[in-house]
């Protein structure tokens, strides 16, 4: 009977049923004395008890704020110390913590702490070019005339409590190191009491995922999601109270808070922040200090740090282990970073926000060649099929959408049952959107998305396929490839192309590169030569604008299929 492209992350180690605030509580007593957060742009060094105080004194002031368990409170911040006070003080509080995009703007935020009902709100003064404070007061105008704790904004209804980083208070705003201060033993007594009553399937997190049309939708994650996720991550990395992990990836992000600060917090390492936002020069100099063992990052920021003009400057060979996620990773640039890095027990995950985040990660000690082309296999405790396109799981080695199920498939979007209903059908499964094949050992290659996928005059066409090869061109530093419309084959390829520094190169020159190499059919009619690609702040690729942008630059419109 052949066999299909289903599996199951049965494992020795059951899954974590308690609260993170219960499990931090636990953890900190454990490990006392350790480093816990290190954030050298801030120069804040904390050991785990000295974590586990500021942490419970937040709590403490935001429950003396009237927050209740299950209040939504909008954190709007840069990567810094403050933000990760606040997920573990929410955590404890039963609060739901809503990550907001630092990129975001007027309107994006307005739909944001609407659409969630957010009554408190933390945010930065400023970040990059965005000024924060002012965004909030254009559309919170109420704040200058009202006390602390007591806004009544008409655009934003349900926010009563805004805070600001810093010590300095700012019209109608409470600063946040007031909330630092020495609490009750009643409050603290009030705390602990509260952390019996909460359940470990509460909600605790909302994200945001960005589509490409509408508004974007709120996965709401719970205790059980993100906690157990944190822990089989760090487990795969083979985490220990010894190690150190630098995470230059941003907090509002699942790879930041779950991958990042809770697999550390779940495994007793030390949490290493070296800039507010990624800084491949920063990265290299916190490695080299602090010496760190483990490095988190997305394909991009991997090269930008291989890359960087002063690389070799620094001693990274105290590097072990890390998670490379978040998009396609390119095999070449995996196999510098195991020899370069030092990183030979460097993991690939695969997941999305909505499965809290991880579904597969290689091992440590998987063999190479399986490292390097494919995202590893199951992970614990959670299934996953391969479907066609009537839902049925394909064969192994065949192409279809990847569905996962399982402990780590978010509660449902926020306040939205239809979305939800599309994404998660009757029988559990989360729908990915992402085209995948599995190999006879459960190993799963990520070919592109279901959307991504190009037809070109009846052939399809997997956008990852040519990107692999185009990337073994000794001049590419990183290429991009997507579907464009053509009147006569329904859509040609386009490869977007950025050269290393230095390096000339011509249209004519890479497609001789792919003839006789590739077939005819997908070699790329239209070869871009760009600087940068779209990304978003995670760094993840944004094809669709990529594609909006040579249509409109090359006239192209969709073409007819019918």
């Amino acid at each position: 009977m052949t066999q299909t492209s289903y599996v199951h992350g049965a494992h020795e180690t059951g899954l974590i049923g308690r609260t993170i605030g219960q499990f931090f509580d636990t953890a900190t007593r454990e490990h006392g004395s350790r480093d816990a957060l290190i954030v050298r742009h801030q120069a804040v060094r904390m050991t785990y008890s000295e974590l586990r105080e500021q942490v419970d004194r937040l709590a403490c002031s935001l429950m003396r704020l009237g927050l209740a368990p299950g209040d939504r409170i909008g954190i709007w911040s840069q990567n810094n110390a403050e933000w990760v006070l606040t997920q573990f003080a929410t955590a404890k509080a039963g609060l739901v913590l809503v990550n907001i995009n630092p990129a975001y703007r007027r309107s994006e935020l307005e739909y944001a702490l609407n659409k969630v009902g957010c009554r408190a709100l933390i945010l930065s003064p400023s970040f990059k070019s965005s000024d924060y404070v002012a965004m909030v007061r254009d559309l919170a105008p109420e704040l200058d005339g009202a006390l602390p704790g007591q806004l009544k904004a008409a655009r934003l209804p349900a926010l009563e409590t805004v805070i600001v980083l810093g010590r300095e208070p700012v019209g109608g705003m409470l600063p946040f190191n007031a909330l630092l201060g020495e609490p009750s033993s009643e409050e603290r007594a009030a705390l602990e009491v509260l952390g019996e009553t909460l359940q470990f399937d509460d909600p605790i997190n909302i994200q945001f995922t960005s589509g490409t049309t509408g508004h974007p939708k709120g996965a709401t994650l719970s205790h059980h999601n993100i906690l157990n996720n944190a822990y089989f991550s760090g487990a795969a990395m083979r985490l220990t109270p010894e190690d150190r992990l630098c995470i230059p990836v941003p907090l509002y992000h699942c790879f930041g808070m779950v991958l990042g600060t809770l697999a550390c917090l779940s495994h007793g390492a030390a949490m290493v922040f070296p800039s507010e936002s990624f800084d491949a020069l920063a990265v290299l100099e916190t490695v080299a200090a602090e010496r760190c063992t483990a490095l988190h990052g997305v394909p991009t920021m991997f090269i930008a740090v291989l890359d960087h003009p002063e690389f070799a400057r620094f001693d990274v060979s105290a590097l072990r282990t890390g998670i490379m996620a978040g998009s396609p990773c390119p095999i070449e640039v995996m196999k510098r970073v195991v020899a370069q890095l030092h990183m030979k027990e460097v993991t690939i995950g695969y997941g999305m926000t909505e499965t809290s985040p991880l579904s597969f990660q290689s091992a440590f000690d998987d063999p190479l060649e399986k490292r390097v082309s494919t995202v590893g296999r199951i992970h614990p405790h959670v299934e996953v099929k391969v479907v066609d396109n009537e839902g049925k799981a394909v064969p192994r080695g065949e192409t279809g959408e990847l569905l996962t199920r399982g402990y780590s498939v978010m509660l449902g979007y926020w306040d939205d049952d239809a979305k939800t209903r599309d994404a998660i059908d009757p029988a559990g499964w989360m729908h990915t959107g992402d085209l995948a094949v599995m190999d006879e050992d459960g190993y799963c290659n990520i070919v592109g998305r279901v959307k991504d996928m190009v037809i070109r005059g009846g052939e399809n066409i997997y956008p990852r396929e040519i990107e692999e090869f185009l990337y073994r061109h000794p001049k590419i530093q990183d290429v991009q490839v997507i579907g464009v419309p053509d009147d006569k084959f329904g859509e040609e390829l386009c490869a977007w192309i950025r050269l290393r520094d230095g390096e000339m190169c011509s249209e004519e020159d890479i497609r001789e590169f792919c003839r006789g190499e590739i077939a005819h059919y997908k070699i790329p009619r239209y070869i871009e030569f760009v600087d940068l690609f779209p990304m978003t702040i995670t760094g993840k690729i944004q094809k669709f604008v990529m594609r909006q942008q040579m249509k409109e630059k090359l006239g192209l419109r969709e073409a007819k299929t019918a």
